[in-house]
């Protein structure tokens, strides 16, 4: 299990990457919830494997669980370099705001439909204008 959501976070992490790769980095927040929509419109948009595994795992030190700490960081990360780059008054709270609507965009995507991930990129643009 571990070695599998291993594979998909490093295909998720150069997906992303190459997705808002041409795009300034004060605009790759909004961009990244571009990709988000994309993904919860796509045919097989399945919602988050890394969500789905940790809440069957009971054993708080599963490996599984280390990668999803670390894909998670590694979005908290990429989300505080762009709320920096894009200037936004309180860039650390604005990351932490973006990380939760991205969780919410995927659930949200995953039981109701795309229009989540649409409404999670319109809160975005809200949240990166000031």
């Amino acid at each position: 299990m571990a070695s599998y959501l291993e594979r998909r976070t490093v295909d998720a992490r150069a997906n992303i990457e190459a997705y808002v790769a041409d795009t300034p980095p004060s605009h790759r927040a909004l961009k990244f919830f571009d990709w988000v929509v994309e993904w919860a419109e796509s045919k097989d948009f399945r919602g988050c494997p890394l969500q789905h595994t940790v809440s069957e795992l009971t054993d708080a030190s599963h490996p599984a669980r280390a990668i999803a700490h670390d894909q998670r960081a590694w979005f908290t990360k990429r989300f505080r370099e762009w709320t920096t780059a894009a200037r936004v008054k309180d860039a650390k709270a604005t990351a932490r705001a973006l990380m939760e609507l991205f969780d919410g965009a995927v659930v949200g995507s995953e039981v109701d439909g795309p229009q989540r991930a649409s409404d999670a990129r319109w809160m975005a643009r809200k949240l990166l204008a000031g």
